[in-house]
C-alpha cells in the first residue's frame, strides 16, 4: 500500500498534501514549525518539530512509509541533504518537489557573502527579506544596527534572537508572507530602504511582488540566486501520487 511521507512547511508541501487528501491517498507531513503546520488542512496528519538525520531515518522506519517526498524550501540545503541521506539509510525512494522558478531581476548574486560584500560598498538602508535563519549574517553589514531592517516570521523567540545580535525591535518587521506589492511598498517606506535584499523564492514566495515593489520605489534589488537542483513540478507530483496511489 502506498504511504507517503512529505517533508514540507512550504506552499509545495501544502499542495502535495491537499492533493493526497483529495485523491484518498494516505500521507503524513513533517514540518519544523507551528507556522508550517498552519498551512495545512486540518484533516492532514502532521508531525511538528525539527528532526536531524538520524531522527528522520527513525521516523521513516517507524511510520511504515513507502515513499518520501521532499517539499522543503528551495534554500533549505541542509534539510534536503539530511532527508536524502535518511532515505538511503532506510532504503526508501526519495523524490524532490521543486518550486517553479521566476525570472531574476536586479543584482543577482550566488551567495550571501557576495551580497554582503556588495551591500558594504553601497549606501542607504536595507530591507532584508531572507528570514530569521540569516539574521546573524546580516550583522556583517557595515553599520547594520542603523541600516538593516529584518522582515521575519513572528516566531516566539525571534525578537530575542534579533536583540542578542544587536537589532532593536524597531528594526524587525514581523509578518507572514507572501506579501503583496502594496505591503512590500509599505515596508520599504517604513525603513526608508534604498536596497531590498531577497531570495529567488518564486511566485509561491512572493518574489514577483518584491521585484515590482523595488521598481515602484526606485530602489536597488539584490537577489540571492537559488541553487540548481532536479526534481518534479507540481503536475509531475500529482501524476506520481495518482500513479502510486492507485496501485
Amino acid at each position: 500500500m502506498f504511504k507517503l511521507l512529505i517533508f514540507g512547511g512550504t506552499t509545495e508541501g501544502r499542495l502535495a498534501a491537499e492533493f493526497c487528501e483529495k485523491s484518498g491517498v494516505s500521507c503524513k507531513v513533517c514540518v519544523a514549525t507551528d507556522y508550517g503546520a498552519s498551512l495545512l488542512p486540518r484533516q492532514i496528519k502532521v508531525h511538528i518539530g525539527r528532526l536531524d538525520r538520524e531522527q528522520m531515518a527513525r521516523f521513516m522506519r517507524n511510520g511504515d512509509f513507502t515513499h518520501i517526498l521532499d517539499a522543503t524550501h528551495p534554500y533549505a540545503k541542509e534539510a534536503t541533504e539530511n532527508i536524502r541521506a535518511a532515505c538511503e539509510s532506510v532504503n526508501l525512494p526519495y523524490y524532490r518537489f521543486i518550486r517553479d522558478r521566476a525570472e531574476l531581476s536586479g543584482d543577482v548574486v550566488d551567495s550571501l557573502d557576495e551580497a554582503i560584500d556588495l551591500m558594504n560598498k553601497l549606501d542607504g538602508n536595507i530591507l532584508c527579506t531572507l528570514g530569521s535563519k540569516n539574521m546573524s549574517e546580516m550583522a556583517r553589514v557595515s553599520g547594520y544596527r542603523e541600516r538593516v531592517w529584518l522582515r521575519v516570521l513572528p516566531a516566539d523567540d525571534v525578537l530575542e534572537k534579533a536583540r542578542n545580535i544587536g537589532f532593536g525591535e524597531g528594526h524587525v518587521i514581523l509578518g507572514q508572507g507572501p506579501f503583496s506589492v502594496e505591503q512590500n511598498n509599505e515596508h520599504i517606506r517604513l525603513c526608508n530602504a534604498k536596497i531590498l535584499l531577497t531570495k529567488e523564492s518564486g511566485s509561491a514566495g512572493g518574489y514577483p511582488e518584491k521585484v515590482q515593489a523595488a521598481k515602484n520605489s526606485g530602489i536597488r534589488l539584490i537577489t540571492l540566486a537559488r541553487p540548481d537542483e532536479n526534481g518534479m513540478t507540481l503536475d509531475e507530483v500529482k501524476k506520481f501520487i495518482e500513479r502510486n496511489g492507485s496501485e
